[in-house]
């Protein structure tokens, strides 16, 4: 039965509906599709390669290998194999789909193509009669369907297939794809609406799906259920609310603070922009505003990523920013260079595009290594040498996502003026387009080395001899930017942050511009009380961090003066090509004293830093971005022993772990402490294993004392099944003469008790269990 208050909401949206957008858009710019942009050479030109030679492989071939393509096998009944898979895995081949539709479009590949085509057949075949496709769904849970929105992710698979549709249908022609995907959307359609059933999905993204499928097919009802499902949040008179995580216990219009999963947040509000654009409904466009004056001054990294650590991969409260435990999800990075395109779009102001630069180089770009072939889920801004990227994960949102976002750069280049006057150029690429303006054709052709160099030319060729506007971002990190005509200098000074040049172009008419790319130390804010006595440093868009492996000493025991000279220069052989800052620092650590007793010793070195994208493609070691600018007293004093000076090295690391865990003097709470770096030889299992501790003089020992990781219950690991320790005399080892038993105890420090030795170096060798592995939380040697 319908109350009086859901027949009001009805007939309201449903007046809204009604309202046609083809007459016109109320955004300030109109977009540009990745298929009308070639990418010609450079930064990115590379990152699409290994994007389409590595990243877009290794994700099909995963998706084979875990069953989630199989799965469209089984719901099609052609194949009998137990499923295997979650409830949102279906929505990791459609973004795999999507990034190969994108990167075919640039660069023609006829195998790629024949796989694409063979797994859209597999999707056709598993749709259902009434238009339904789900595999989880169709093969395990049939009389469930649209039972439970705000967990089993149905409506954010289905946004998926209908983006992955889009792309597969402007890079092909083909409405293969396409047509399934109106088939699915129409039955959404008959479900869902005004007059149908009222809910929201509990993972937003069909939202903006259905814009694009509305722009692709010209179908009203699809921009329709897009505006239904949008105004439909917050609505407690139609349907019981989800919450907060689910962006559901408010209207948008009324939202003021974003909460709940950044992902879905940033998923609806690029939703909203969209139709924003479309309809101009000035409370949602002021929500934008204030939310994204929130988001940037109280809850975004320096990276441009958000999201905390604990938090249900979503916001914390204002200005808690720790770095160690940031969450930065690379799909929340992603979904930030989304909603600030559109708002670009919609509002023709740099600032939003700023925002989108700075994700691309820094907060999403971080999410894949060098060679396209592991991935980060989540981008802290400090590690203490344990967080790597992996070949994948279960849940594998973010490999699949990297690999769609590199390939569609071409989309985040260009626009239009909306009244067909003149175009913008978002974002320094080499790359060339031609667009249609009211005076004609245009084509316009980049060449840079952005980002690592700040002049860009942009060649001109007109179609026609008519007047427009070429309006050219100037960055906000920018001062003093220059730009020329044919030799000319012209007003650079920009407003809204673009500077606008109108006149009768010619072919062949060159602009210059010049964005100086000083160094710049970044100041914290005096709210995040983290990063107070720090600074960062960027260059042009790019954060820049610290690594171990380019520095003398672990970097968490670094500062950088605030006045000291930083240096840029570019070195091609380093992590493919990057500008490095080399420049002075002080090290603080501690040092044994002349009495044998361990003091604070600060003294100068040279430091380099990297892009923070590039970290972690070596091998493992600490990183910071926010540096001390005063030496800072070491933390974890407290029995502290010779340990931690000593170098560690082992037979083999796990490479999500580290050996550095052996003598950080972090100590734990119990054996299968997860809240702390660790030390594990996994996956070898049942071998003969060795960790070392190398000193800069030989020095005498009597005791040791050995920490245990055993993660019974939870993992693989447990404690040895034996060990002995090994010091080096001269070119031979020996174990030392034991006073004591060597203890296999969980949950407590072993004490180790010897004749003493002198020696520079210090082995434990082990049996590990068989058929499991094993590792050390922390390797102490006590006086």
């Amino acid at each position: 039965m319908i109350t009086m208050m859901q027949a009001i909401l009805t007939a309201a949206l449903g007046l809204l509906l009604t309202a046609s957008p083809e007459t016109g858009t109320k955004g300030k710019l109109l977009p540009v599709k990745f298929s009308d942009v070639t990418i010609l050479d450079g930064f990115w030109a590379g990152r699409q390669e290994v994007n389409r030679r590595a990243s877009i492989p290794h994700n099909l071939d995963t998706c084979e290998s875990t069953n989630r393509i199989r799965n469209f096998a089984q719901a099609a009944g052609i194949d009998k194999t137990p499923f295997k898979g979650h409830i949102f895995h279906d929505s990791d081949v459609y973004k795999v789909l999507e990034g190969a539709a994108y990167s075919l479009s640039t660069h023609p590949d006829k195998e790629l193509e024949a796989r694409v085509d063979k797994v859209i057949d597999l999707i056709a075949r598993a749709q259902q009669p009434d238009g339904y496709v789900n595999t989880w769904f169709t093969v395990k849970q049939p009389d469930q369907r649209w039972k439970d929105l705000r967990v089993k992710h149905e409506l954010y698979c289905a946004g998926h297939m209908f983006e992955a549709a889009v792309a597969h249908y402007h890079a092909t022609g083909k409405r293969t794809f396409l047509n399934v995907a109106c088939k699915f959307a129409d039955h959404i359609d008959r479900t869902f609406g005004p007059d149908k059933r009222h809910d929201v999905p509990g993972h937003e993204e069909i939202e903006l799906a259905l814009v694009k499928l509305w722009r692709a097919t010209g179908e009203e009802r699809y921009l329709k259920l897009s505006r239904f499902f949008v105004y439909e949040h917050g609505q407690a008179e139609t349907h019981k609310l989800f919450g907060e995580y689910c962006q559901d216990h408010k209207p948008v219009r009324d939202q003021d603070e974003p909460v709940g999963h950044a992902v879905r947040w940033l998923y609806l509000y690029s939703a909203v922009a969209d139709l924003a654009a479309l309809d101009g409904d000035q409370a949602h466009i002021d929500a934008m505003e204030r939310l994204w004056r929130n988001i940037v001054g109280k809850k975004m990294y320096l990276t441009g990523g958000v999201g905390v650590q604990h938090h249900g991969e979503g916001f914390a409260r204002e200005y808690f920013l720790p770095n160690y435990d940031a969450y930065c999800e690379t799909c929340a990075s992603i979904g930030m260079a989304f909603w600030n395109h559109r708002l670009a779009l919609l509002h023709g102001e740099g600032r939003f595009a700023d925002l989108v630069e700075r994700v691309l180089y820094n907060g999403a770009l971080s999410g894949v290594s060098l060679d396209g072939a592991k991935f980060f889920y989540v981008n802290p801004l400090a590690s203490r040498g344990g967080h790597h990227r992996q070949p994948w994960y279960g849940c594998a949102c973010c490999p699949t996502n990297v690999v769609r976002f590199v390939a569609a750069l071409g989309d985040y280049v260009y626009a239009c003026l909306a009244g067909g006057d003149g175009v913008c150029v978002l974002q320094y690429v080499p790359s060339a387009t031609t667009l249609p303006l009211a005076a004609g054709k245009v084509k316009l052709t980049q060449k840079t080395r952005y980002p690592w160099d700040g002049r860009i030319q942009i060649t001109v060729e007109p179609e026609g001899a008519g007047e427009f506007a070429i309006r050219v971002r100037i960055p906000g990190w920018c001062e003093n930017a220059s730009i020329t005509v044919n030799g000319e200098a012209v007003d650079a000074k920009p407003r809204d942050g673009f500077a606008t040049i109108r006149r009768a172009w010619k072919v062949g008419d060159r602009i210059e511009l010049d964005l100086p790319m000083p160094v710049r130390r970044i100041e914290p804010d005096p709210n995040v009380k983290e990063n107070l006595g720090r600074m960062a440093m960027m260059r042009g868009p790019v954060v820049y961090c610290l690594e171990d492996r380019d520095n003398p000493c672990p970097v968490d025991q670094v500062a950088i003066a605030p006045d000291a000279k930083l240096q840029p220069g570019f070195e091609s052989d380093l992590l493919g090509g990057v500008v490095v800052l080399r420049g002075k620092g002080a090290r603080t650590e501690l040092a044994e004293a002349e009495d044998g007793s361990l003091a604070v010793k600060t003294g100068p070195i040279d430091v380099t830093a990297i892009p923070y994208y590039a970290w972690d493609n070596r091998e493992p070691g600490r990183m910071v971005v926010w540096v001390p600018t005063k030496p800072v007293k070491p933390d974890r004093l407290d029995g502290a022993t010779i340990a931690v000076t000593a170098r560690p090295t082992a037979s083999h690391c796990f490479e999500r772990d580290t050996v550095a865990a052996l003598n950080d003097n972090v100590l734990p709470k119990s054996s299968i402490d997860h809240a702390i770096p660790r030390f594990t030889w996994w996956d070898r299992k049942g071998t003969d294993e060795w960790v070392a501790y190398t000193f800069d003089k030989p020095r005498a020992f009597t005791k040791a004392e050995v920490y245990w990781f055993d993660d019974t219950g939870k993992g693989s690991c447990r404690v040895p099944a034996s060990w002995r320790l090994l010091w080096r005399d001269g070119k031979e080892w020996r174990p030392v003469e034991a006073t004591s038993p060597y203890g296999l105890a969980k949950d407590q420090s072993n004490v180790l008790t010897f004749k003493p030795v002198t020696t520079d170096e210090l082995r434990i060798q082990v049996k590990l269990r068989p058929g499991v592995s094993g590792g050390i939380l922390e390797w102490r040697l006590p006086k």
